[in-house]
């Protein structure tokens, strides 16, 4: 019997269109695109509203890491006020103003718990639940069938919180950089951030901003560079320059730059890879740092920069050196990862830590209508890219089922008119 009551609570929906998972940048993306080329879709988004990263995991004094001519989505533009690297806040007031202009509506707080190609009927079976208030008066689960699947839930999706030995006695408050908001509450406070990310370092600069003594462990190398190179943006440049050269090329005049603008980074504790910047981003997806000014914090002593953590004693940190430092907090800027394989099963296009096999710009399309949109490790350009592509190619079966059908349609009212 509750077996059969578990079969009622499931509904079933059949998709006229592509099935969107996600409505971040990506999913908004795609949707405009579709929505351009007259592809109906339905996009499913587990928070409560658009772009929920950026509107609850983000820092209040983040700012867009490249030029906004490089961060702006398919087919509209940012506004010309903006400055040339938007805020947190003008971002997500840019995406809803996107998201009004192109008419989207995401189906909201709901979760995809799995999605599945069915070989028998040809076609992808996703179950969701739903949460939230307005769920009360309806099914709790839902199962859509589609023909075309987008995984936009981008590379970012889950913040990933490393085992470290002793951190539960530790005592003090451990928290991971997407809870962090402001240094105001941490002001007198000495703060271990673990990492040295864009995200590590701009999270100990906004610590010495209100008056935090913040220490920054720094466990692997890092590459970190100006973010303008001679009032140009680091970035822009680099574009520029792998037009003309190699990688490697490019990569050695970067760090020539770099070193003329910021000094030798290794002599304060920030080691470089062996590999260069853009060869490192495109092998392993890993970003360099752009530097808005930790960098001079870190010279003047009022970040310092200590090697890896071996471990958490109570109020306290031992370092891999073997030296123990006194901490109030601990921030973990350790990054974050997909949540791809905890939901989509038996697929061919994500490896298993949730990216495409295939490197970009290949890795947007897999079989049985399946497709990738944001995983491409180059930022919100890479992301309008697979948007374009995706929907693009749907677009073509598309309206080619639809020749097809309106085709039979007419002849078999022929056919009635002539009997």
């Amino acid at each position: 019997m509750s077996g059969h009551r578990e079969i009622l609570k499931r509904r079933c929906r059949l998709v006229n269109g592509p099935l969107i998972v996600g409505a971040g940048p990506s999913g908004l993306a795609l949707g405009a695109c579709l929505k351009e080329l007259g592809v109906p879709f339905v996009i499913l988004e587990r928070s409560n509203s658009i772009a929920s990263l950026w509107r609850n995991r983000t820092y209040d004094r983040l700012k867009l890491h490249l030029p906004k001519q490089f961060c702006q989505l398919p087919k509209l533009p940012f506004p010309d006020d903006f400055p040339e690297y938007p805020t947190r806040n003008q971002f997500i007031g840019y995406l809803e103003s996107y998201a009004a202009h192109f008419e989207l509506s995401p189906r909201f707080n709901e979760t995809v718990q799995s999605a599945k190609y069915d070989d028998t009927c040809g076609m992808w079976r996703v179950r969701t639940t739903a949460s939230g208030p307005e769920t009360a008066n309806r099914s709790a689960e839902v199962e859509y069938i589609c023909q075309w699947l987008a995984v936009s839930t981008g590379e970012n999706a889950e913040p990933v919180i490393p085992e470290m030995e002793g951190l539960r006695k530790f005592g003090g408050q451990v928290i991971h950089a997407s809870d962090y908001r402001s240094g105001e509450t941490y002001q007198g406070k000495r703060v271990l951030v673990v990492g040295c990310g864009n995200s590590g370092m701009e999270v100990c600069l906004d610590l010495c901003h209100h008056k935090s003594f913040p220490v920054m462990a720094v466990r692997d190398s890092v590459h970190v560079l100006p973010r303008e190179i001679f009032r140009k943006s680091t970035f822009e440049l680099a574009v520029f320059l792998m037009k003309w050269f190699p990688v490697k090329v490019v990569d050695k005049i970067l760090l020539a730059l770099s070193r003329m603008i910021l000094g030798n980074t290794e002599r304060y504790g920030l080691k470089r890879p062996s590999l260069g910047p853009l060869e490192l981003k495109h092998m392993q997806g890993k970003t360099p740092v752009l530097d808005i000014g930790a960098l001079r914090k870190i010279k003047s002593g009022d970040i310092k920069v200590v090697p890896g953590v071996k471990g958490f004693l109570h109020g306290s940190v031992e370092l891999v050196d073997g030296r123990v430092i006194d901490v109030d907090s601990v921030i973990l800027a350790t990054g974050y990862c997909s949540n791809v394989p905890s939901w989509l099963q038996d697929t061919d296009l994500f490896n298993k830590d949730g990216f495409p096999k295939q490197p970009f710009p290949s890795g947007w399309k897999g079989k049985s209508g399946l497709y990738a949109v944001g995983f491409t490790r180059r930022g919100l350009s890479g992301a309008s890219h697979d948007a374009v592509q995706v929907a693009e190619d749907i677009s073509r079966v598309w309206k080619e089922e639809t020749r097809q059908a309106k085709h039979i349609v007419a002849c078999h009212r022929r056919c009635i008119s002539q009997i």
